[in-house]
């Protein structure tokens, strides 16, 4: 007997199965790529994502790269090289099986080193190490390694850069109330606002370029500290392998795990940053403010009251913005415990904290990326909290101040022109007029004169919002944008263009082999 559910089993009143998608007041799923973030335990910077094949698959590219150096420089032959280089192209080929299951009591490294001595001997196999250590080779790889989620952090930036000044140009008009102690200041618009986030963020791109120009620099070479007597070529591995220079000082080469700190530095400013927007919105969403709405794909629902929109994708980004803080501090910690030489403490201690805050702040930025492009702004809400907070009073004193009043003065008489218009229900412009001190001022202006928006359009100095600064910032933030979007373009085509070059030297060596 048929157990499947058809509409004549449904129960009457009952509601549809959806799947979650339709809650009765929320339509849509959450967005794709927000539900992926949030939803899934085992994010990018869990570890789950197979450790070993990718630590296994960094340190058989430094080997090619140092094998084809080697062979140019006639410290090895081409005919072991050779073998050894389509020895290690063929387990490449096969994600590494052969060594995954051997037994590993001295590490990772010594145990595939030890397959390809078995594989090929020791006259062979025994050769891959020639001026190398593990330590300079650890140096090496963890450069390598933090490339992949530096790039997805950077993509992210930028493109979150990207959305904040889009929205900005966009709603440049939308006149708001700037806040300073939870309380309406003066006006500005929500495009002036995002603006100025947006320049924020671009700098924590410029922190994290200059950071990433750390891990260009090639540590192989330096040996186990000391450097080798065998004569290798570290600024032609540094070329094989996308990096920019070699290393000048062996100490220094092994020593160092620098760039994590100041990734992490770089990526904790911005999530600060990112922490601090979220608090806005946060408050600007709700329905006491009224100033900003969510799509319905980037809200969620209660399990328990119907009427709820939930705004949570805001709360995970205060949550994840905290994780480059968290892994500066652990990483900082581990660091200062160890001399300056190459340290467990520093290369394996310290560095794990790298990649949970690399990807916690990509997260946050993704998710912020998402609710900038997706909030709506309420005009006429943002238009009246600008007016009935007020927020055109410090443009009313200096006015006063333009006719020839101190400040101070001015600063007085306005607050009693505020205490008449909220004594008498009056907007501020009207209650200007029945002040005796301060109507000559206004005597000589329209009726709309401490509008929001008249008053926001007069405030052109300084950076504010008014005549041609808005265009001007929108101007210089976009350059910022275009010039780091370059820069960061220009990297990973070197990264590209290299690993490209790396697999044709190869071909080289095992074809003359």
């Amino acid at each position: 007997m048929s157990t499947t559910p058809n509409a004549a089993d449904a129960v009457p009143g009952a509601a549809p199965d959806t799947g979650g998608v339709d809650t009765g007041r929320l339509r849509t799923a959450l967005d794709a790529t927000a539900h992926r973030i949030v939803y899934d335990q085992y994010g990018s910077g869990s570890g789950a994502d197979d450790p070993t094949g990718r630590e296994l698959r960094l340190i058989s590219e430094v080997d090619r790269a140092h094998l084809v150096m080697l062979t140019e420089r006639g410290i090895v032959d081409a005919g072991r090289a050779g073998a050894l280089l389509g020895t290690i192209d063929a387990l490449r080929a096969a994600d590494f099986e052969p060594v995954r299951d051997r037994p590993m009591p001295r590490g990772l490294y010594l145990a595939y080193e030890g397959w390809l001595v078995d594989r090929l001997g020791q006259r062979t196999g025994g050769v891959l190490h020639t001026g190398r250590s593990r330590n300079d080779l650890n140096a090496t790889t963890v450069r390598l390694r933090a490339r992949a989620p530096y790039a997805r952090l950077l993509d992210e930036v930028l493109a979150l850069a990207g959305v904040l000044l889009d929205r900005a140009e966009r709603y440049r008009d939308v006149v708001m109330p700037a806040y300073t102690h939870g309380q309406p200041a003066v006006p500005i618009s929500y495009g002036h606002y995002l603006c100025g986030v947006a320049g924020a963020v671009l700098r924590s791109a410029a922190g994290l370029l200059d950071a990433g120009r750390e891990i260009d620099v090639n540590p192989l070479g330096a040996g186990a500290v000391g450097g080798t007597s065998v004569p290798v070529d570290p600024a032609r591995t540094a070329e094989l392998l996308g990096f920019t220079a070699a290393t000048p000082n062996s100490v220094d080469a092994v020593a160092s795990r620098d760039f994590a700190l100041r990734m992490l530095s770089a990526s904790a400013v911005l999530g600060v940053l990112m922490a601090r927007v979220a608090r806005d919105l946060t408050w600007w969403t709700t329905e006491e403010f009224g100033l900003l709405r969510m799509a319905d794909d980037l809200v969620g629902s209660s399990s328990m009251m119907p009427q709820k929109r939930n705004p949570f994708l805001l709360e995970h980004i205060q949550g994840r913005s905290s994780a480059a803080l968290a892994g500066f501090t652990g990483a900082a910690t581990a660091m200062s415990t160890a001399g300056y030489t190459n340290a467990i403490a520093v290369g394996t201690e310290a560095v794990r904290h790298l990649w949970p805050g690399l990807a916690g702040t990509e997260e946050a930025a993704t998710l912020l990326r998402l609710v900038v492009a997706g909030a709506e702004p309420d005009r006429d809400r943002m238009r009246a909290r600008a007016r009935d907070g007020f927020t055109s009073a410090t443009y009313l004193a200096e006015r006063l101040v333009v006719d020839g009043i101190p400040f101070r003065t001015a600063h007085h008489l306005v607050g009693e022109t505020v205490l008449a218009a909220l004594d008498g229900g009056l907007p501020l412009s009207e209650a200007s007029r029945t002040q005796p001190d301060v109507a000559g001022a206004a005597a000589g202006y329209p009726a709309d004169w401490l509008d929001p928006e008249t008053v926001a359009a007069a405030c052109a100095h300084g950076g504010g919002p008014g005549g041609t600064a808005p265009d001007a910032a929108l101007i210089q933030a976009r350059s910022e944008l275009a010039s780091a979007e370059q820069e960061f373009a220009a990297r990973r085509t070197r990264w590209a263009d290299a690993a490209a070059r790396l697999t044709d030297e190869v071909a080289k060596v095992v074809a003359d082999r």
